[in-house]
């Protein structure tokens, strides 16, 4: 393999330019911090970047997001970098479930009394449950702009937990082990097999588990997004507008981007013969660059530790603890462009409907005018979680294999589609399946994961796996580290390392 001088040795090494490393890398070296940002594909973005087939752009896995309004996560962020807020039209209803069960589907709209018109009329005799959720919701909210710290390691970190915490948020800490089905039962409806089915979809969505192993914690406010004073939002043009803002504010603070470079090995301190990180890896025509940091934020999936830095290099218990972490989601998502007119008039833009084969579909449709499709048409997206593993057994590597098994799953997801908008096979002007190989290849997550740690309560919170390592000056942020995924999620997960690389340098960080 070629070899070239890598990059110039820097204060931090982020790896990973999804939206955690593009938020991680901007406002560090907005602290006046010499950042290189690392990423093996050959745009930003991640799972929230977009690709082109023709005259179509599809979003490759997040379609929506979260944390634009006032006091919200990218709100504060870009205001911080002084740049402007993203095009974007409010989701109104936030969502459409379908449930599969004749009945009308929910619509989770943006208006609060609205909505809880909706859940009266769709679940009877819930409304304790929605009292019991919204209010946890009000103490998570309040909590969360306070810009905890969780879970702790050192005393700065307690400090900042403390610092965050309202009477509120001490009585619902109460529940720091309940689950969403915990509190189904407790408030009187856990007989509502319909309302726990509505749950499992929307919060096997965002926190990867059930309403049986979801935090309650944490799936209070997972059920309270679409819903103002937040809201979820459309982006003009695609969901790379996001990443683009970001590589701006990098590039304003003097920060540098280098695509097409994939870290394969990352050498503690003293065990690369220094006191400094030494990362390696390929970089473009597969040409070998090595680069020296002081610190690393690694944004990938934690899952990838241990084989990024020599086993023997790691302390035990923190290797098991990688170890023990559980296997994350793939994904199979079905991109597909129409004809404006095959759609029901006035199609939402997003929808989910309880399907049996390959699973429950979340869909997205573009906007008319939103960048994504030509005039009079429109783009058409379909996910379901599926087991990764399977799709990188030896048998698929047999391409012939994989193809027939493609053609099985496209033909089911497409039956879903015509059940769900009455979009038969001859409508399709576009259609591809992507499997976690795909997600592996355009993502560079392992086994292709697409989605953080399940929100277990064994997982959340206190509970959950810090941003603060054991290795000096290795820092983790993503969808794996609290408080979650999402495009908001992830943002906040970069605040939080940020601000505690910066405290041990003495430099304090609060969002301007």
């Amino acid at each position: 393999m070629p070899t070239f001088s890598g990059p110039a040795p820097v204060d931090v090494a982020v790896v990973g330019a999804g939206i955690a490393g593009l938020t991680a890398a901007a406002l560090l070296a907005d602290a006046g911090l010499r950042v290189t940002l690392l990423e093996a594909h050959h745009q930003s973005g991640g799972c929230a970047g977009t690709f082109k087939r023709g005259p179509w752009t599809f979003d490759v896995g997040a379609t929506q997001v979260a944390g634009l309004e006032a006091g919200g996560i990218h709100q504060r962020l870009l205001a911080h970098f002084g740049l402007p807020l993203p095009a974007a039209s409010p989701l109104d209803p936030g969502c459409v479930v379908d449930l599969g069960d004749g009945r009308a589907p929910v619509r989770l709209w943006r208006d609060p009394q609205r909505w809880q018109q909706e859940r009266q009329q769709q679940f009877p005799r819930s409304d304790r449950f929605w009292q019991w959720c919204s209010a946890i919701h009000a103490a998570n909210w309040a909590f969360a702009g306070r810009d905890p710290v969780l879970p702790p390691r050192n005393l700065w970190d307690l400090g900042q937990l403390l610092g965050a915490l309202g009477p509120a948020n001490l009585a619902s800490g109460l529940l720091s082990r309940a689950t969403i089905a915990d509190l189904q039962q407790w408030s009187g409806c856990g007989h509502d097999q319909r309302l726990r089915r509505f749950l499992d979809l929307q919060l096997r969505l965002y926190s990867q588990e059930t309403a049986a192993r979801t935090a309650a914690l944490y799936g209070a406010t997972v059920l309270a997004m679409a819903q103002e004073p937040l809201g979820l939002w459309h982006l003009h043009g695609s969901m790379q507008t996001l990443s683009t803002l970001l590589e701006t504010a990098l590039e304003q603070a003097g920060g540098q981007l280098l695509l097409r470079h994939r870290v394969t090995q990352m050498l503690p301190p003293q065990a690369g013969g220094s006191g400094e990180w030494q990362l390696s890896g390929s970089g473009p025509g597969e040409r070998a660059f090595a680069l020296t940091a002081a610190e690393v934020v690694l944004t990938l999936p934690p899952q990838v530790v241990d084989g990024l830095i020599p086993p023997q290099l790691l302390p035990p218990g923190y290797r098991r603890r990688l170890q023990q972490l559980g296997e994350p989601s793939g994904a199979l998502v079905f991109y597909g462009a129409v004809r404006r007119e095959r759609l029901p008039a006035e199609c939402p833009s997003h929808l989910q409907l309880d399907w049996p084969e390959p699973g429950p579909l979340f869909v997205s449709v573009s906007q008319e005018g939103d960048g994504r499709a030509p005039a009079g048409q429109a783009t058409v997206i379909a996910s379901v979680f599926t087991p990764a593993q399977p799709w990188f057994a030896p048998e698929c590597d047999d391409r012939a294999v994989r193809s027939s098994r493609k053609a099985v799953l496209l033909g089911q997801i497409q039956s879903g589609l015509e059940a769900l908008l009455g979009l038969e096979a001859a409508a399709w002007l576009h259609g591809e399946l992507a499997t976690p190989r795909a997600f592996a290849h355009w993502c560079g997550r392992p086994m292709g994961y697409v989605g953080g740690l399940g929100q277990h309560p064994s997982r959340f919170g206190p509970f959950g796996l810090a941003s603060r390592t054991p290795l000096r000056g290795l820092w983790l942020c993503g969808d794996s580290i609290y408080p979650g995924e999402g495009t908001a999620g992830v943002s906040l997960s970069a605040l939080m390392a940020c601000r505690q690389l910066l405290a041990a340098r003495g430099q304090p960080l609060a969002l301007r």
